[in-house]
């Protein structure tokens, strides 16, 4: 599945996420890199000043703290990849089209631009303050219940047989894994990829 860039470009424009190549959005991308790399805990913001050429003092003029680094960090990257979701979704005919929907856009917020971004959502969630968590969880929530919603359709259509809320578990343990070792161009894409993960979940005979 392609994602174009009108999205994210609408977003922008609407204020709902950081244009990247803004000042602002340096900082998000360079922090994300590096609390992937070192950890939020080791990163300082004086390590992202020094990879960003901005100062120290100048990104607190963008933003607060660090704990707003990564809680926006992590924030636009679920609401970019919450409104693709929605997007791709309304354009998915079939049940087992929405259930590899599902499964193409994990893959591609795990393994596309907002890969890292999305990582530390996952690996760095104890360290948000608790204004951070309850911004995050809510829409945590709301992308978890489209897949549960999805999965208990499909449990109910015999398209799966394991128990929604199990079944998603094991997906995202395993999506998350895959930029360990999954790499563009090397014999496997991202939407051969897809259909293996959906071929594991579901019941459907393989083709």
């Amino acid at each position: 599945m392609e994602f174009s860039e009108d999205i994210r470009n609408e977003l922008i424009e609407d204020g709902r996420i950081t244009d990247p190549k803004s000042p602002r959005g340096a900082v998000l991308n360079t922090a994300a890199s590096l609390f992937r790399r070192k950890g939020y805990l080791q990163t300082t913001v004086r390590d992202i000043g020094r990879e960003t050429g901005i100062l120290p003092g100048s990104i607190f003029h963008h933003y607060r703290s660090k704990d707003e680094i990564l809680r926006t960090v992590m924030e636009e990257s679920i609401i970019l990849n919450l409104t693709r979701l929605k997007r791709a979704l309304t354009e998915s005919q079939t049940l087992e089209d929405r259930l590899r929907t599902l499964i193409s856009v994990e893959l591609y917020a795990m393994n596309g631009e907002t890969g890292e971004a999305w990582s530390v959502m996952v690996d760095e969630w104890r360290n948000l303050s608790d204004e951070g968590k309850a911004t995050i969880l809510r829409l945590r929530e709301e992308y978890e219940s489209i897949w549960l919603e999805v999965l208990r359709e499909a449990r109910k259509d015999g398209l799966v047989t394991m128990e929604p809320g199990i079944l998603r578990k094991l997906l995202a343990g395993s999506l998350h894994w895959t930029p360990t070792w999954f790499r563009h161009g090397r014999g496997l894409s991202l939407d051969d990829l897809t259909d293996r993960v959906l071929q594991l979940a579901t019941s459907v005979p393989s083709r």
